[in-house]
């Protein structure tokens, strides 16, 4: 289920190093524009992509596909413990 168009919305390398799905910003903004993520199905290429709450997120992690959808959007890099209210990790299925 995507958010309506006029709900909250957070850049998505700001997202991906808040929930800690990235080390830094910068890392987070060379992953979006190398292209290698999908916004709920749509390739980006762009660190000011907006995600907003109820959005799938497709990256690349070590040497796995992860989708991730958008909880909550955090208003700072918060404690790892509190990862688990800001997104949800989906199982691929088989």
């Amino acid at each position: 289920m995507v958010a309506p168009a006029h709900a909250p919305t957070q850049r998505i390398d700001k997202y991906l190093w808040y929930v800690r799905l990235a080390k830094s910003r910068s890392a987070a903004r060379a992953m979006a524009e190398r292209g290698i993520m999908r916004l709920n199905g749509r390739r980006i290429e762009r660190a000011h992509n907006l995600v907003r709450v109820g959005d799938l997120i497709t990256l690349a992690r070590a040497d796995n596909i992860c989708v991730v959808r958008v909880l909550a959007l955090p208003d700072r890099r918060g404690p790892a413990n509190m990862v688990d209210s800001w997104y949800e990790e989906l199982q691929l299925g088989d």
